[in-house]
């Protein structure tokens, strides 16, 4: 039997840490051997695994799964490339351009997959949404992301929005910043040519809502994706750890693991 790959749950008093846990906990293939969170932070629950700092989780695991935040994530990686290792699965959203420089220095030196979204359903929607805006003129055909989130979510738009974003633009032979468009308000004016535009709505315990509007003069193409529980994420998050174990220094993808 193979041994089973030894990860750290950064973020792990999250509602995501904790679906990772869970579904680990289940499994034989991954064992979850640290639990890391922000500093000072205190399990409410007795746990096999309590919680410790990154030099444990370091000394103890092949891979650290974080879904804490943008900075936490930024910091984590600089902490783990300056060590050598641990791999990296990072699934934070909302990074300003210093802490994605910082992400991409990591990946110079220790493997990271980081990914807006571990769905093996979203990931097979941004190639069709790549493949729609590559056959479909920018001139002729407008492209609006629309995703819904719970009240609790603090960046937008989402990371999976700008995934999708960041597909069209690809299919388009594109950079995305050139062309994204913000909400609108008031008198905006035409809309212009060749834009992506991004809506925005928060409310509830939505787990996660993204439509891609491509519209024409004629016809409209419409491409979607619901998600109902949060253990597709997590399950998406352990295939990523698994795959990047042993791999080189790099940023990767979920389209890498997926192999698409």
């Amino acid at each position: 039997m193979t041994e089973a790959v030894r990860i750290g749950v950064a973020g792990a008093l999250g509602r995501m840490g904790r679906a990772i846990e869970a579904l680990a906990a289940g499994r034989d293939d991954v064992r979850v051997c640290a639990r890391l969170d922000r500093p000072g932070a205190t399990d409410p629950a007795a746990h096999a695994t309590p919680l410790t700092d990154f030099d444990a989780a370091a000394k103890a695991c092949d891979v650290i799964v974080d879904f804490s935040t943008a900075p936490a994530s930024a910091a984590l990686a600089a902490a783990a490339a300056a060590r050598g290792g641990p791999a990296l699965v990072i699934g934070a959203t909302g990074f300003s351009p210093a802490e994605d420089a910082q992400v991409r220095e990591a990946a110079q030196r220790i493997a990271i997959v980081r990914a807006g979204n571990f769905s093996l359903g979203v990931n097979l929607l941004a190639a069709l949404v790549e493949e729609a805006a590559r056959r479909l003129p920018a001139a002729d055909w407008d492209i609006e992301i629309l995703e819904t989130h719970h009240r609790r979510k603090v960046d937008a738009p989402s990371g999976t929005a700008l995934l999708l974003g960041e597909a069209a633009a690809s299919g388009r032979g594109e950079a995305l910043d050139p062309h994204a468009l913000a909400a609108r308000s008031g008198v905006t004016g035409e809309r212009p040519r060749g834009g992506v535009g991004f809506a925005s709505l928060r409310g509830g315990g939505v787990i996660g809502e993204h439509a891609v509007l491509i519209a024409g003069e004629e016809e409209t193409i419409t491409l979607s994706h619901s998600a109902r529980d949060r253990t597709l994420f997590a399950r998406g998050a352990l295939a990523a750890a698994l795959w990047v174990c042993g791999k080189p220094p790099g940023l990767y993808g979920m389209r890498d693991v997926l192999g698409f």
